[in-house]
This record gives structure tokens, C-alpha cells and sequence, in this order.
């Protein structure tokens, strides 16, 4: 009974896959018969019925029945067989032979699509000749229209043109026979070929429209302009040499001539229509003109700036010249009272030997402006850069100058600076011997003799002879250092012994109480009188924060308040 059961079920199962299959493959049967359909009743005719206003001769009526060839073999042919196999495809799905019905489903869908494939490429070669027919049209019109323009544009102005005239007319007359030309291919229906014509004629336009447009100012550029900015140059190269100018270097008659002979060159170029590259030459050409302009104004310039600054340098250079002599006299004056570093006093010497050539580079230049046969430019250069090495010997010799009139001065501030050096290290010593403290710690002795010493040193060099204010300002920096040192230690020490004085009487009244705070405030008496005044101060700090914390704030403050009372 159970194995019935199970097959029984098994049945069931089978039987509703089966029904869920073959109602699946209906849809997609459904869905293919209703784009069959669709193929079908396309209404394909009705659109090549657009090509009968055109002329059905050639090219037309050859794609007209190429077309209608095409879409019967669709309707005819292909429907047919689709309707075939629509039919065996429901038939097998009927007996749930599902594998040759997907097989059949599978062939219906290409041929849908070599179908759909077919109509699309038929509208779309459709569209493009009835498109074709009317841009030809409109487009031929303003061909036609601008190319009557561009003919009385030529004979009006025959002249801007030059010799490019005549291969302009040549373009002009073969225009007539290309109308005829797409004239005839429309009336034969080969639209098509027609609208090559029409797209090779657009461009010939733009090409004919850049050459009227651009040939007339390049013409006036060769003919006109170009040949008369030569002989300006030539003029005015004529005119600077007659006022002595030496323009040789420039190379300016080879270059001129070579323009001129490349411009007989270039209007050959328009001749032959080669009106780009002959623009682009043009424009170039027309940079190195302006460039020779301005080689030429930069001579002019050099020549008013070598006039004007050549006589004046020689007063320059005898007047640097006499300062460095002095300033040399004046370092050797000097140098019995002050010793100077071997730097310092080559200074002088060294300017006097630079002098020398650089006056024996005037001297040449002077002669060479003269002779009038060096460009003017290079003239003003070399005077350029003899006028920056005198400036630079000039500032030389002021600063030493300036150096040797300020050591007097040094060596003055440097005594009352020792001066006042000696009474701040006499008024810390009489600081420590009238505060009333136990006694002066070693280390404060040793500070004192140190101090005293570095100022015995400034003494010293200050005695020598000569006088080296390099060392004396060194030992003078260590010197003040020192005494401040010395002089800040001190009013340290004294402002900590009148708080660890202050900090025991306020400890006082926890010694009998607290034996701990006894014992480190004798242990701060101990290193008071020992003179160990930090040692004293740490361990009365320690006494009284234990018996009351916070309470040396209070006690510093009055401390500060009774210095400042004092001072």
C-alpha cells in the first residue's frame, strides 16, 4: 500500500510540473505569435509609398525594388515559416515534449530578429535617401547663391587677388560643370551620388571662402607691407651708420636680402594656392622685422646710454680711486693703535690692484668707443659691468672706512662698559658684607674671585697695544656675564636667607608640639650657620608644610612684600 502511495504521489508531481511547463512554453508561444504579428502587418508599403515623389529612375528605382524584394520575401516567406513552426511548437507542447518545442521557440526568435533587422535597415536607407532629396536641394540652393557671390567678389576686386586670380577663376569654372553633374544624377534618381557632390561642393566652398578671404591680406602683406618694412630697415640702418653706429654684427643686409628673395617665393606659393603655410611664413617673416627693430632701438639706447655715462666713468673711477688711497693711508694710521685683521687690512691693497685693470679695461674701452667700430650694445655692457665693480670697491673701501672711524668709539663704549662692569661687582660685594647674614658660602667666594678676574682681563686687553677690540669685546660679552651672574646669585642667596629666617620664627610655634618639626628646624638652624643656605632652606620649607601645608605661600609673599619695602 505505501509503495502505491508513493507512486501515486510521484504521478501527481510529475503531472503538475508538466502543466506548469507547458503553460510557460504557451506564454512564450503567445509572445512570439504577437511579434509575428507585429512583422506581419508592419506597414513596410505605405512607407516606400514616400519614394514616389521622387524621381524612379537609377539609383532610386533599383533600391525601391531592392527594398520591395525584401520585405516580400519577409511577408511570404519568412511569416510563412514561422507560422509552420508556431504550429509544430503548440503541437509539441500539447504532448509535453518540451525539449523540441524550446528547439522550435529558439529558431522563431532569430528569425523574428533577422526579420526586425531587415525592416530597420529598410527604413533607415529609406530615410536617408528621401533625406538626402531635400538636404541635396536646400543645401544646392546656398551653393549655388554663394558661388555666384564668390564670383563677383573676384571680378570687383581682381586686383587684391594678384596672380592667385586666375587659379581662383579655374575653381570657378568647373563649379558650373558639377551642377550639372548633380543635376543630372537627381533627375536619373541617384540621389546618393548626388549628395556626394553636394558634400564634396560644401567643401570646396569653405576652401574657396578661407582663399578670398585670406589671399587679398596676404597679397598686401608680400607686395606691400613686408617690402616696405625692409626699406625702413634699410633706411634707418643707412642713417645710424652715417652717425657712426657700427651695425656690422647684426648681419642686417644678408638678412633683408634673403627676405626679399623668399617673398618672390611665397607669392608663388599663393600662385599655386598654398595659402596656409604662406600665412604662417608671413607671420613669422613679420616677427623677425620686429626683432631687428628692436636690435636696432636697443643700439640707439646703448649708444645715449654710452655717451652719457663714458666720460663720467672715468671721473667715477679717479674719485674711487683717491677714496681707496686714503682709506688705505688710514688703515696703516690705524694699525699703530688698533691691531686689524689680515682681512681687514688687505681691503685697501686689493682695491688699488682691482682699480688698476679695471682703468686699464676703460682705458680700451674708451678707445673703442673712438674707433666707432664696436656695436653699441656691447659697449654699454663692458661699462655696465666696470660701473658694478667700481660700486662694489667703493662700498668696500667705506665700510672699512666706516670700521676704522668707529674703533675709537668701540674701544670708548668698552671702557665705561668695563667702568660700569667694576661698580656693579663692588656694589654686589658691599650687598653680601652689609646683609645681615651669617657668613658668604665658599661658592659665592669663588664666583666673586672669578668675576673679578674676567674683569681684570678686559684690563688687560684693553692695555695692549695695538689695540685688538675683536679680543676686547670677547673678554668684555664674558666679563658682563659673569658679574650679572655673580650679582643675581647674590640677591638670590640674601632674598633665601631672610625666608628661611622668616620661615623658623613661624615654625617656632610648632616645636613644642610636634617633635618632627623640632627636629628639622634644628637640622635648618645647623645648615644656616654652616652657610649651606638651600640646604637650610629646604629643610625649613619641609618643617613647616608638614606642621601647616600650604603656609610658605603666605610666608613668601610677605617676604617679597619687605623687599620691596627695603628697595
Amino acid at each position: 500500500m505505501k509503495y502505491i502511495i508513493f507512486i501515486v504521489i510521484v504521478l501527481i508531481t510529475l503531472l503538475i510540473i508538466g502543466l506548469v511547463m507547458r503553460r510557460k512554453h504557451n506564454v512564450v508561444i503567445q509572445r512570439l505569435e504577437k511579434e509575428k504579428l507585429q512583422v506581419q502587418h508592419y506597414p513596410i508599403f505605405e512607407e516606400l509609398t514616400k519614394i514616389k515623389t521622387l524621381n524612379m529612375n537609377g539609383e532610386t528605382e533599383k533600391l525601391f525594388e531592392t527594398w520591395r524584394d525584401q520585405w516580400t520575401e519577409v511577408v511570404d516567406v519568412h511569416v510563412i515559416k514561422m507560422d509552420s513552426m508556431l504550429f509544430d511548437a503548440e503541437d509539441y507542447i500539447d504532448r509535453f515534449n518540451f525539449k523540441k518545442a524550446s528547439k522550435i521557440e529558439k529558431e522563431l526568435e532569430e528569425y523574428l530578429l533577422n526579420c526586425e533587422k531587415t525592416k530597420n535597415q529598410i527604413i533607415t536607407e529609406l530615410e536617408e535617401l528621401v533625406g538626402s532629396e531635400e538636404k541635396n536641394r536646400i543645401e544646392m540652393e546656398q551653393l549655388k547663391e554663394y558661388y555666384r557671390s564668390a564670383r563677383k567678389t573676384l571680378l570687383a576686386h581682381q586686383y587684391s587677388f594678384g596672380q592667385a586670380l586666375s587659379s581662383l577663376e579655374k575653381i570657378l569654372e568647373d563649379i558650373p560643370v558639377r551642377f550639372e553633374g548633380y543635376d543630372e544624377l537627381t533627375r536619373e534618381g541617384n540621389y546618393l551620388q548626388a549628395r556626394e557632390i553636394v558634400l564634396a561642393l560644401n567643401a570646396d566652398a569653405e576652401r574657396l571662402d578661407y582663399f578670398i578671404n585670406e589671399i587679398p591680406s596676404v597679397i598686401t602683406e608680400i607686395h606691400t607691407k613686408i617690402p616696405n618694412a625692409i626699406s625702413d630697415l634699410r633706411n634707418g640702418q643707412r642713417e645710424m651708420e652715417e652717425q657712426s653706429y657700427y651695425l656690422n654684427h647684426l648681419e642686417l643686409n644678408e638678412s633683408l636680402d634673403r627676405l626679399e628673395m623668399e617673398l618672390k617665393q611665397l607669392n608663388e606659393e599663393v600662385i599655386n594656392l598654398n595659402v596656409s603655410t604662406v600665412a604662417t611664413r608671413i607671420q613669422e617673416i613679420n616677427d623677425e622685422i620686429d626683432n631687428y627693430y628692436d636690435l636696432l632701438e636697443k643700439e640707439v639706447i646703448a649708444k645715449n646710454f654710452v655717451d652719457k655715462n663714458c666720460e663720467n666713468m672715468y671721473s667715477t673711477l679717479s674719485e674711487v680711486m683717491r677714496v681707496t688711497k686714503e682709506v688705505s693711508e688710514e688703515a696703516e694710521y690705524v694699525q699703530s693703535s688698533y691691531r686689524l685683521s689680515e682681512k681687514e687690512a688687505e681691503i685697501p691693497r686689493i682695491g688699488l690692484k682691482q682699480l688698476e685693470l679695471i682703468q686699464k679695461r676703460y682705458e680700451v674701452l674708451s678707445n673703442r668707443v673712438k674707433a666707432e667700430q664696436s656695436a653699441y650694445t656691447s659697449l654699454q655692457q663692458e661699462l655696465i659691468e666696470i660701473s658694478k665693480e667700481i660700486e662694489n670697491i667703493k662700498a668696500q673701501q667705506e665700510e672699512l672706512s666706516n670700521r676704522l672711524k668707529s674703533l675709537r668709539i668701540d674701544e670708548n663704549k668698552a671702557r665705561n662698559q668695563l667702568n660700569s662692569l667694576k661698580r656693579l661687582l663692588q656694589n654686589t660685594d658691599r650687598l653680601l658684607n652689609k646683609a645681615n647674614i651669617p657668613g658668604i658660602p665658599e661658592e659665592m667666594e669663588a664666583r666673586l674671585e672669578e668675576a673679578e678676574e674676567k674683569i681684570f682681563i678686559v684690563i688687560q686687553s684693553l692695555q695692549e697695544v695695538p689695540l685688538n677690540m675683536n679680543l676686547v669685546n670677547n673678554n668684555l660679552q664674558n666679563a658682563n656675564q659673569c658679574v650679572q651672574e655673580v650679582n643675581d646669585r647674590a640677591k638670590e642667596m640674601i632674598e633665601n636667607v631672610m625666608l628661611i629666617e622668616r620661615i623658623i620664627q613661624y615654625g617656632n610655634r610648632y616645636r613644642a608640639i610636634n617633635y618632627t618639626v623640632n627636629q628639622k628646624l634644628l637640622e635648618a638652624e645647623e645648615a644656616f650657620h654652616q652657610f649651606r643656605y638651600m640646604k637650610a632652606l629646604e629643610d625649613a620649607v619641609a618643617a613647616v608644610e608638614l606642621a601647616e601645608p600650604g603656609s610658605i605661600k603666605r610666608i613668601e609673599e610677605l617676604v617679597q612684600e619687605e623687599l620691596y619695602s627695603k628697595s
